[in-house]
């Protein structure tokens, strides 16, 4: 059975996280299957955005702790390595990846939350950087956590191990929206769908400046916008919005 499901409908690729038997939890398989999944959609030309969620009780409940058993350093570190890889396929891809989020995202799911471009929880979801009270602690997931959060709120996760409910984590700015249980998949498409009717050319070249620029001084931040809103300026889709909007009429998008 395969630990990720991957569908793809009206320019929207969706992966499912499939192992809600042990919530969902990070293992080798859903680890490799996941970013293998992430870039097959970023390549593919029938996607435009790209959600992930989660089957069963909840989103995900982090690494299976079964994977943390009996390794030596080396081969800690290169599980470590393949869990955290996410945050890196999600940046480095094109296309926006939206996180649709029930019942639970702790610790890798609070990350892949985190990670994600946008983030959409149901009333009653609860998240954490719990690994601290099992004695080892959040330390790859906060690599993205922190990149959302102030320090002070990051650590406060990180070293307490709390759980938050879902109107907090969009107060401090983990997530972008919560909705009522029963409306987070239609919202979640609504918003995919959204994005998908917008210039994908447009989409991505915005989504690889903003993180090229996210942790550069200001001057060459604002070198790499400038370039890249340059090099929008100059696309057929540019002159397509404009004119579609001069004229009251729906724009026709080039796919590439």
């Amino acid at each position: 059975m395969s630990t990720v499901l991957f569908d793809v409908k009206d320019k929207v690729a969706v992966l499912t996280l499939n192992r809600p038997e042990r919530l969902n939890t990070f293992n080798v398989a859903l680890a490799t299957e996941l970013n293998e999944l992430l870039r097959k959609a970023d390549e593919d030309e029938d996607v435009n955005v790209v959600v992930v969620k989660g089957n069963g009780r909840g989103f995900s409940a982090g690494i299976d702790l079964k994977e943390l058993s009996e390794r030596t350093p080396f081969d800690y570190y290169n599980i470590t390595t393949l869990m955290e890889e996410m945050t890196l396929t999600v940046a480095n891809m094109k296309k926006p990846v939206i996180a649709s989020i029930h019942g639970f995202a702790v610790a890798n799911g609070a990350g892949l939350t985190a990670a994600s471009d946008l983030a959409i929880a149901s009333d009653g979801t609860k998240f954490g950087l719990t690994a601290i009270n099992v004695g080892i602690s959040c330390i790859g997931p906060t690599v993205a956590v922190m990149r959302n959060l102030t320090k002070k709120r990051t650590l406060e996760l990180l070293f307490t191990g709390k759980m938050i409910d879902a109107a907090r984590a969009e107060q401090i700015g983990l997530i972008n929206e919560v909705v009522q249980p029963d409306k987070l998949e239609s919202r979640t498409m609504e918003l995919a769908s959204e994005l998908a009717s917008k210039s994908p050319l447009a989409l991505q070249l915005t989504k690889q400046a903003f993180y090229k620029m996210s942790d550069l001084e200001l001057s060459k931040a604002l070198e790499i916008a400038n370039y890249n809103f340059s090099m929008l300026c100059t696309l057929e889709d540019a002159k397509e919005g404009i004119d579609a909007f001069l004229n009251k009429r729906k724009p026709k998008w080039k796919m590439r």
